[in-house]
């Protein structure tokens, strides 16, 4: 069900969630977004839950404006996925084992590469513009200029938190590749750099909430943002791309025979020039995927409650979004509070994966009911397939 008003927003805020089930700082957070007066509209996703600024699970249109923390500080987060030709039975009766040649080919947490990826020598991984891509790196912001090396070694690894790398089935036993992370720490520092230059504006004084500052259309600070920004978005999506054709490599080694079809990818913290009622717009997803006519996406639940492939409907009023996941219902320090290992070990019973505190906070328990979530956008999204968990990495 579509609800169409949010009383108290000057832009029109439509919803895929109930309002009654939503948190009132999340609410009083879409009524700031709304009113700002850059503010075309705003679509609030079925996973909406609190962030930084703006709710995680927003889809924000604005004219000639752009908001860094409505991005996200993980700008281009987002997911990969791809159909192998395996299937469940195919698969060894070791998992731990291929679970750790796994983890060993992508670098986890805090992990990074001893050295760079050369993308030369990765099999399967696409080489156009690589050297382009990091000869753009000396005009990024001055602030990171010093964190090359270390975004090199980044490249291709996974990082910790929500992130994730996961051998999957569908419902008909087909094996699957499943994973989801961003810009890692270059992506975090540009983010938090140009918020900070964004909140000194004369423009951005007096805001509800100074993190939704904005840069504006015609200005040298909008430009360097954007580039900075879209710099990063491909970094996310190069990064994902290593780690899928380094994943995709090592299944090649155990399984001679194995093929792979077209990978499918999708951002879920970006920027995109789109237009809407006749009108130029930015809009910006935060924990939300572009869900145009016919387009793939990736859709998770947690660690233990399947992911589902979606193609997209085309619906304008959400400005051709659709929810980027489940979405937490609780707090990371919450969940630690209310959960134990032994609920951890329950909740993942089935999957191969970690099961000690140190994951605690990503609990199944501590993220909204998938289903529930899919069945709130049916006008969004039709689901292509349904993905369960066999091996879940994380950091």
């Amino acid at each position: 069900m579509v609800f169409m008003k949010v009383a108290g927003g000057r832009a029109p805020v439509r919803m895929w969630a109930d309002p009654d089930e939503v948190e009132p700082q999340v609410m009083q957070q879409l009524r700031n977004v709304a009113n700002l007066p850059w503010t075309h509209g705003v679509a609030v996703m079925p996973d909406v839950h609190h962030g930084m600024g703006a709710t995680v699970g927003s889809v924000i249109a604005m004219r000639d404006a752009v908001s860094p923390a409505a991005v996200g500080v993980d700008i281009g987060c987002g997911m990969s996925a791809v159909r192998t030709s395996l299937k469940v039975a195919d698969l060894p009766d070791n998992l731990p084992y291929l679970r750790g040649r796994l983890e060993q080919a992508v670098p986890v947490g805090f992990g990074k590469h001893k050295s760079p990826v050369d993308p030369s020598k990765v099999f399967g991984l696409a080489q156009e513009g690589w050297k382009e891509f990091w000869e753009d790196f000396e005009w990024l912001a001055p602030s990171v200029r010093g964190l090359r090396a270390r975004a090199e070694v980044q490249m291709g690894t996974l990082g910790g938190g929500n992130h994730f790398l996961e051998v999957c089935s569908d419902d008909e036993g087909v094996v699957w590749v499943v994973l989801h992370s961003g810009s890692r720490n270059i992506g975090k520092e540009l983010a938090e750099y140009h918020i900070e230059q964004a909140r000194k504006l004369p423009h951005n004084q007096g805001l509800p909430d100074p993190n939704l500052a904005v840069f504006v259309q015609g200005t040298k600070k909008m430009d360097a943002y954007r580039s900075d920004l879209f710099w990063a978005q491909d970094y996310a999506r190069r990064n994902r791309a290593v780690m899928l054709a380094l994943v995709c490599n090592v299944l090649r080694k155990h399984f001679k025979r194995i093929r792979f079809e077209e990978p499918i990818s999708c951002h879920h913290n970006y920027v995109s020039e789109e237009t809407y009622d006749g009108q130029k717009l930015l809009v910006t997803r935060k924990g939300a995927i572009r869900a145009g006519q016919g387009e793939l996406g990736i859709i998770p639940g947690s660690m233990a409650t399947g992911t589902y492939i979606v193609k997209g409907l085309g619906n304008a009023k959400a400005f051709n979004s659709a929810s980027h996941g489940a979405g937490r219902k609780m707090s990371r320090t919450k969940a630690k509070k209310t959960f134990t290992v032994s609920d951890l070990e329950a909740q993942t019973s089935g999957v191969e994966c970690r099961k000690d505190a140190g994951v605690l906070d990503e609990i199944p328990g501590a993220y909204k009911d998938i289903e529930s979530v899919m069945a709130a956008q049916t006008d969004l999204v039709e689901v292509v397939a349904h993905l369960r968990q066999i091996i879940c990495i994380k950091g």
